[in-house]
C-alpha cells in the first residue's frame, strides 16, 4: 500500500481544493500499486461487479454453436453475434446474416450447394423482415425466425427505389434486385459462397435510437438518471443494437450482466429473487429499465458518499464498465481513503484520474466515449 506523511497529503489536498492541481501533481499523488485489496471499510456497501465475467454457461453454448458453424463454414469463417454486430444463422447453418452497425454494412451469404440463389434470397428476405423483438430470435442456433410485426431494420435499409422495407412483397422484390445486380461469390472452406452486401442508411444509429425515446424517458423519470446519460451508455455499449451480446455474458441495449448487475437490481430495487434471464434482457424495455436501475444503485448505494454530483456521475459511468472497485482503486486501495480523496478533488481532476490512471484501459476509454456521446446528444 502507498505510504506518505499525512500532514503533507492534507496540505496537497487543501491546495488542490482551493487553487486546483496540475496534471503532474494529481499523478504524483495517485502513483499507486493497482493490485486488488480486500481491506475495505466495513461500513460501506459491498463492491458490485457489473462486468465481472460470467462465462461458464455462455462458453458451453458458444462451443456447441461454433462446432455447428465450423461444419458448414470451416474454422476460419466462424462469425458470432457481438455487442455491435448482429449475426444470425438459418437454413441448418447454410445461410447467415452479419449486420455490422459500426460500418453500416449488412452481409447476407450462403454456402448451399443446391439452388444457392434461392437459399440466398430466403436469407435476404429473412434479414429484411426480422422482427424488432430480440426475445423471439435465437442467436445461438439456426432456428428459423417468425417474420411478423415491425421489422428491426425498418427505415435503416431502403430498397432500389429508396423506400423503406416493411412488407414481404417489397422485401421479395429487393432480394431479386440484389441477386440480379449485386451478387458476389467467394471461396469458403473449399466451397463456393454466394453473397450480397446491403448498405444501411447514413443515420441508421439515430433511427434506432428514436425507437427507444419513450422507454428511456420513463426509466429516467423512474430512477432519476438523466436521459442524455442513458442514451450515451446505450450508444457506447451496443450502438442501439437490441440483439447485442458480449464476452462477459452481457445482453441487450445496455449490456446487462444477469448474474451481477441484473441480480443486484432484482434483489435490491425490485425486491425479486434470482436474476433476469437473457430473454428478459433482450426485451428493450426490460433492458433499459434494469440498466438504468443499476445506475440508481451506483448513485444511491455503492457510490453514495461521493459528494460532488459531477464527480459522482464520472464515477458512476466508470463503475458501470469496470465496477466500483476499479473506480476506488484508481485513488487508493483503501476504500474509505479513496472516497475521501475523490471528495477532495475537483470534478475535472476526478475525470483526469479515471481516464488516465484507472487500472483497466477499457474503462479509461469508456468514460471518454460516454462523455463525448453525451455532448453529441445535447447538440441535437
Amino acid at each position: 500500500m502507498r505510504q506518505f506523511v499525512y500532514p503533507l497529503a492534507a496540505l496537497l489536498f487543501i491546495s488542490c481544493t482551493l487553487v486546483g492541481c496540475s496534471r503532474e501533481m494529481v499523478e504524483s499523488i495517485y502513483n499507486v500499486d493497482f493490485e486488488p485489496s480486500n481491506r475495505f471499510a466495513k461500513n460501506l456497501a459491498r463492491l458490485p461487479g457489473q462486468y465481472q465475467k460470467d462465462t461458464a454457461a455462455l462458453d458451453a453454448l458458444i462451443n456447441s454453436f461454433s462446432g455447428n458453424i465450423e461444419k458448414k463454414w470451416g474454422s476460419r469463417e466462424i462469425k458470432i453475434a457481438g455487442k455491435r454486430n448482429y449475426v444470425k444463422y438459418i437454413d441448418n447453418y447454410l445461410s447467415r446474416t452479419d449486420v455490422n452497425f459500426d460500418t453500416g454494412v449488412i452481409m447476407v451469404e450462403t454456402v448451399a450447394s443446391t439452388e444457392p440463389k434461392q437459399h440466398l434470397k430466403n436469407a435476404i428476405i429473412t434479414t429484411l423482415l426480422t422482427p424488432d423483438n430480440p426475445s423471439q430470435v435465437d442467436l445461438f442456433s439456426s432456428q428459423n425466425i417468425q417474420l411478423k410485426g415491425q421489422p428491426f431494420l425498418y427505415k435503416q435499409v431502403v430498397d432500389q427505389d429508396k423506400q423503406p422495407i416493411q412488407w414481404s412483397w417489397r422485401a421479395n422484390r429487393y432480394a431479386d434486385y440484389l441477386i440480379a445486380h449485386h451478387l458476389k461469390t467467394k471461396e469458403v472452406d473449399f466451397k463456393k459462397a454466394y453473397y450480397v452486401e446491403i448498405p444501411m442508411v447514413e443515420d441508421q444509429v439515430e433511427i434506432r435510437s428514436y425507437q427507444y425515446a419513450n422507454i428511456v424517458r420513463k426509466a429516467s423519470q423512474r430512477y432519476g438518471i438523466p436521459e442524455d446519460l442513458i442514451y450515451a451508455i446505450i450508444k457506447t455499449e451496443s450502438s442501439f443494437n437490441p440483439y447485442a451480446v458480449s464476452w462477459a455474458n452481457a445482453y441487450g441495449l445496455m449490456q446487462v450482466v444477469p448474474k451481477t448487475a441484473g441480480r443486484d437490481v432484482f434483489n435490491l430495487v425490485k425486491n425479486r429473487s434470482g436474476q433476469p434471464s437473457p430473454k428478459y434482457l433482450f426485451n428493450p424495455e426490460n433492458n433499459i429499465d434494469v440498466g438504468t436501475a443499476y445506475f440508481y444503485l451506483l448513485k444511491t448505494r455503492y457510490l453514495k458518499q461521493v459528494n460532488n454530483p459531477i464527480s459522482l456521475e464520472y464515477s458512476m459511468i466508470s463503475a458501470y464498465n469496470g465496477g466500483t472497485g476499479g473506480v476506488l482503486n484508481t485513488f487508493s486501495r483503501d476504500r474509505s481513503r479513496a472516497v475521501r480523496d475523490i471528495n477532495r478533488l475537483q470534478p475535472n481532476q476526478v475525470y483526469w484520474a479515471l481516464t488516465k490512471k484507472h487500472p483497466n484501459a477499457e474503462s479509461r476509454r469508456y468514460l471518454e466515449k460516454v462523455t463525448q456521446y453525451k455532448k453529441e446528444f445535447n447538440k441535437h
